[in-house]
């Protein structure tokens, strides 16, 4: 990934990278946000890298967040949308492909209502209309209060409330991420903006085509959100996923990758190998292929033997084959 600033209002710098090559597809930050630790998360790159294959997918840090600059004052929705602006003034893009997963899902709708002209497509993932609705008053309060009070117990709360179905070692790295990006106050303030941000009077002026993907036992933003939103934009079209991880990269992201490529008109040809599987499990199935157990894959990779058996499951998933046996098949006509 290629890393760049751009300036926005009052020469605040915003820090955005690009990967891949052909039309532009605007990913905006979808939480804390840190383009170099983001790239070093093997999930995340198996999440980007096949959109990159048919994309410029465009990525970009919040401001206060990873490289960024901080922001003058308090961010809201009218700043992320303005943001967003001008990142793509920047980049010279007059019209682009907008993909807005969770917290940037109201952004992204925001900005097609008031510059329609400039989204060809537009896809939400793990939105919502109403923060309000994400979760009960005294839910909020807890959440925000226990980030506040612990940052360290609070990214760990969050770390398996947005990464559900990843494995431990996932958890941990994101839980870290989240730490050393920001403070447990600026935490606090993006709960708050995603508890805030609003959409609902707006969803009935979009008029780009838009595709709505949720996850079915999403545990941060409830299943009935994601329908809802679909409901209220005027021709959008709801895909539902099965799943509890909110972030689009945690878990099995090949049919959300599939899904998005397919909306955006660009049919997903079979993937290379480095595509379907991430590094770690590709040493997985090498040696599910030699026979090895569970437990023998974990003593030579030096992990658990739980850790072990949950990368096997997410290679079935992958593959869509349903025994040790197929999975080993596939890595000798992949090793010819």
């Amino acid at each position: 990934m290629e890393i760049r600033f751009c300036a926005a209002e009052g020469g605040v710098r915003i820090a955005y990278g690009t990967v891949g090559t052909g039309p532009p597809l605007i990913v905006p930050p979808a939480w804390i946000s840190h383009l170099e630790l983001l790239w070093q998360d093997p999930a995340a790159r198996a999440f980007f890298v096949p959109l990159a294959t048919r994309r410029t997918v465009v990525l970009y840090d919040k401001p206060g967040c990873g490289l960024s600059d901080p922001w003058p004052g308090r961010q809201t929705l009218d700043t992320n949308v303005q943001v967003l602006e001008t990142v793509a003034d920047h980049l010279r893009q007059e019209r682009f492909d907008l993909l807005g997963i969770s917290t940037a899902a109201a952004a992204s709708l925001a900005f097609a209502v008031r510059r329609p002209e400039r989204v060809g497509r537009l896809i939400v993932y793990g939105g919502y209309a109403d923060g309000r609705q994400v979760a009960s008053p005294e839910v909020r309060a807890a959440v925000l209060g226990m980030v506040r009070a612990h940052w360290g117990l609070g990214s760990d709360v969050l770390a398996d409330i947005f990464m559900a179905d990843a494995d431990a070692a996932a958890k941990a790295h994101f839980a870290r991420a989240q730490r050393g990006t920001a403070t447990a106050e600026f935490a606090c303030e993006l709960l708050e903006q995603c508890y805030e941000a609003c959409v609902e009077d707006e969803l009935d002026r979009v008029v780009t085509p838009t595709l709505v993907l949720h996850r079915r036992d999403d545990r941060a933003i409830p299943y009935r959100l994601g329908r809802d939103l679909a409901a209220r934009i005027p021709g959008a079209q709801l895909m539902t996923l099965p799943g509890r991880s909110h972030f689009a990269w945690a878990g099995d992201s090949a049919p959300l990758v599939r899904a998005i490529l397919e909306y955006l008109g660009e049919p997903a040809s079979p993937p290379s190998t480095d595509e379907m599987l991430t590094p770690r499990q590709l040493q997985v199935a090498a040696l599910v292929a030699d026979g090895l157990s569970n437990r023998q894959i974990g003593r030579r990779l030096g992990i658990k033997e739980r850790s072990a058996e949950g990368h096997v499951e997410r290679i079935r998933q992958r593959l869509d084959v349903n025994s040790r046996t197929q999975i080993a098949a596939w890595w000798a006509r992949r090793d010819r």
